[in-house]
């Protein structure tokens, strides 16, 4: 059961056409991160949603209930913004009972619903502290709690990770995941984070110059991308132009077992990722390269390759850091990873 539906949903801003014909179906209880880069307009979009922005065309429906003209306070929504937005003269527990006490909620009430909300985001016993004497981590726990305290019907989060250094981001991903699991609360989440959008979603969509590129699974969308600029956004990958040849396939005059173009395309651009390129010191595989830069990551080790057809980057397993800048060897890709944009499928 569908949730949220949007319908062709457009927005413009004098000239400039910051959302353009969105359509997106997001199931009741899931977790989905609009993913893109600055200015995609993946925050315009969150926010027609929360009712900040009104929508040039198209139709918003939540609940099977049509939403464009209902204002924010009527729509049960619950909201975390970049800048958290807390106010420091209040404590914590102000803060979170604040949503509560505008909507006249008696003061017991408000009381139970804190210690309920802190014990939620763990951070049980900071009711009195001010907002200044807290982590950025425990600042963010506090802002989630406070979006949660009305019980919203629809969750949504604008970039909320952003300002946290990477270990402390990487462990909130985790637990905002969980959260969302244990409340089985329906979200969606804006980030630029290609890695976060990773670990959190159950559906990713990304979006590029107001226009929604590809909505699908995480993995799907890392195998199977729709075009040219999700593959590379989506996690490092190789862009490589192929020719079609006798019935197969080659990359710079280099035959590709098992590759294959669509019927009538001469000429198309792939993608491969680096783990799918095997380098071969025996010089067995079809395509001849120089060793660029080796980089041991610890539980990888990429390997940087000039080739005819430009720079390759490969990935070896943890421990295999035996080639050497200036190493001549071949390389071979695997078939069934390769992913063909025919002409027209570039963003």
């Amino acid at each position: 059961m569908s949730a949220l539906e949007l319908a062709n949903i457009t927005k413009r801003y004098g000239s400039v056409l910051a959302v353009d014909d969105a359509v997106l179906d997001v199931p009741a209880g899931s977790f989905v991160c609009l993913l893109g880069p600055s200015g995609c307009g993946k925050t315009t979009l969150m926010r027609m949603i929360a009712g900040l922005e009104t929508p040039t065309a198209g139709t918003i429906r939540f609940n099977d209930e049509t939403i464009n003209d209902r204002p924010v306070h009527r729509r049960d929504f619950g909201m975390v913004f970049q800048s958290l937005a807390l106010f420091p003269h209040l404590s914590v527990g102000e803060n979170i009972a604040y949503p509560l006490k505008i909507r006249g909620r008696p003061r017991a009430e408000r009381d139970a619903r804190v210690v309920e909300l802190l014990d939620l985001v763990r951070l049980p016993g900071v009711a009195d502290r001010s907002v200044a004497q807290l982590s950025g981590g425990q600042r963010q726990r506090v802002a989630i709690a406070r979006a949660l305290a009305v019980s919203p019907k629809l969750f949504l989060l604008d970039e909320p990770l952003s300002a946290l250094d990477a270990k402390l981001r990487e462990a909130m991903q985790v637990e905002l995941r969980q959260l969302q699991e244990r409340l089985g609360i329906t979200t969606i989440v804006v980030t630029h984070d290609q890695r976060e959008a990773m670990t959190m979603a159950d559906t990713i969509v990304v979006m590029k110059g107001g226009r929604i590129q590809q909505m699908d699974r995480p993995i799907d969308i890392y195998r199977r991308p729709a075009n040219a600029f999700v593959a590379d956004f989506l996690g490092q990958t190789n862009l490589l132009t192929a020719h079609a040849a006798d019935g197969g396939a080659t990359i710079a005059d280099a035959p590709v077992p098992g590759l294959t173009l669509p019927a009538g395309c001469a000429t198309a651009e792939i993608s491969i990722r680096p783990e799918d390129v095997s380098v071969e010191r025996e010089g067995a595989a079809p395509l001849p390269a120089t060793v660029e830069f080796v980089r041991d990551m610890g539980s990888a080790v990429e390997v940087y390759l000039a080739t005819a057809a430009g720079r390759i980057v490969a990935q070896r397993a943890a421990g295999r850091n035996d080639l050497m800048v200036g190493d001549t060897v071949s390389l071979a890709l695997d078939p069934a990873a390769i992913v063909v944009f025919p002409a027209g499928a570039s963003a």
